[in-house]
């Protein structure tokens, strides 16, 4: 095991895309293991084999559909509409918009790249530096992931045999706490009229219409939501009649998606499946190394130092998570780390929906920061910039979501009331 980490981490600082350093090193630790290399494709086709990620590409497409429609503009013109009149008004339209936008896009790259393009290049002109522009735009990106429907929550789903709608529904009030944080930050920030003020004008008569979009783009999230809880059909047929849904109201409502534009979607969100599968592939692989080599009797002696105590043991797993977030892609860290972990928070009676929040809360504040960020080096490129002032204005914001994390675990209710209450 000790040989297959070496070998992944120096495949990852040479630079080797996630998948290949996964691949590889898992490979290289059945070889060292002397176990049968045939594994490697049987443990990559079995990795696949999830019914319930079949789900992921159907609401990857229907986020597309949606982006490709106009949706994007749409919701930054309301967002402006209820953030205007105070100082930093842009900045919390920022992340008001990724809030909205969580909604129909469920990856947080695809909120830094489609939000980035309008925020990070806009806000300059209303006074912002180019770097605070940037930051907003990278910590609100990760609500996308936590908000309904959420890829990464397809994923977490498919490794432990939780309810996917449990999970969506969990997700709800995090993601809301994560927009109030990032919001206290930028009310400090304004304070004395630090930050400038909003320019956004709402033309006559478009306040009806802007409404009336933003009801129908939050109706994404509401139908696939309801229509589960409702028995109406599972989580993965709902990503169907997401898609179906995304298409309706882009073709007849605003009119502003053709032929060239869908079949532009459909490729966009086969790359980005592919994409998914490949790296949890490549992760079952490597889990498989993990679990001969017996990291199971590493976990529990760890956990034995917090038996008792459920508190410290998540403040402890959410410092560790934070240095994986930093250089392992989310899906595959959960893929890798979660069924060593099942077992154990289930002996320490750790609600299964509050461990499930503070997973893939702090794995994704590995999206903004560096080494392996990719949200962080979207941002870079938009806004033309060298990564070390970005990173020193996102880290204000970065503070105050591990605090929404700190919350989650000392108080559980935040993550699995309304999951219950919906039952």
């Amino acid at each position: 095991m000790i040989a297959m980490s070496i070998a992944f981490v120096l495949l990852l600082i040479a630079g080797v895309p996630i998948v290949f350093a996964l691949g590889i090193s898992g490979a290289f630790g059945l070889w060292a293991l002397d176990l049968d290399l045939v594994t490697v494709p049987t443990r990559l086709f079995t990795g696949m084999d999830n019914f319930v990620l079949l789900a992921a590409p159907f609401y990857i497409l229907a986020g597309e559909i949606m982006n490709r429609g106009g949706i994007t503009t749409r919701l930054i013109r309301l967002a402006g509409l209820l953030t205007r009149g105070v100082p930093g008004a842009t900045a919390y339209a920022n992340v008001s918009s990724s809030v909205l936008f969580a909604g129909i896009s469920g990856a947080a790259v695809a909120d830094t790249a489609a939000l980035g393009q309008i925020f990070i290049k806009g806000m300059p002109e209303e006074g912002y530096s180019k770097h605070y522009a940037a930051a907003v735009t990278i910590a609100s990106s990760i609500i996308g992931p936590i908000i309904p429907p959420s890829v990464i929550m397809i994923i977490y789903a498919a490794v432990t045999r939780q309810s996917v709608i449990d999970l969506f529904v969990a997700g709800i009030v995090p993601g809301l706490l994560m927009a109030g944080s990032m919001a206290a930050v930028i009310r400090f920030q304004a304070r004395g009229g630090r930050l400038p003020k909003s320019d956004t004008r709402i033309e006559p008569g478009e306040l009806g219409t802007l409404v009336r979009d933003g009801l129908l783009v939050m109706g994404l999230p509401a139908l696939i939501v309801l229509g589960t809880l409702l028995g109406i059909f599972t989580a993965t047929e709902a990503g169907g009649v997401a898609v179906l849904y995304a298409l309706l109201i882009s073709v007849f409502v605003f009119r502003s998606i053709d032929l060239a534009s869908f079949w532009s979607a459909l490729k966009r969100s086969a790359r980005i499946t592919a994409t998914i599968y490949l790296i949890i592939a490549a992760a079952t692989v490597m889990s498989y190394v993990l679990t001969v080599g017996g990291i199971a009797t590493w976990v529990n002696a760890f956990a034995q130092f917090f038996q008792g105590n459920p508190t410290l043991f998540l403040l402890a797993l959410m410092a560790i998570l934070l240095v994986v977030g930093t250089f392992l892609e989310p899906g595959a860290a959960i893929v890798l780390l979660v069924p060593m972990l099942m077992p154990v928070t289930a002996g320490m009676a750790i609600d299964p929906l509050q461990l499930a929040m503070v997973i893939i809360l702090t794995l994704t504040l590995g999206l903004i920061t560096p080494p392996v960020g990719v949200c962080l080096f979207v941002a870079c490129r938009i806004a033309d910039s060298p990564v070390t002032p970005i990173v020193r204005a996102v880290l204000p914001f970065l503070f105050a979501e591990i605090c929404v994390v700190v919350l989650l675990i000392l108080f559980p209710d935040l993550s699995s009331f309304l999951p219950t209450l919906l039952r």
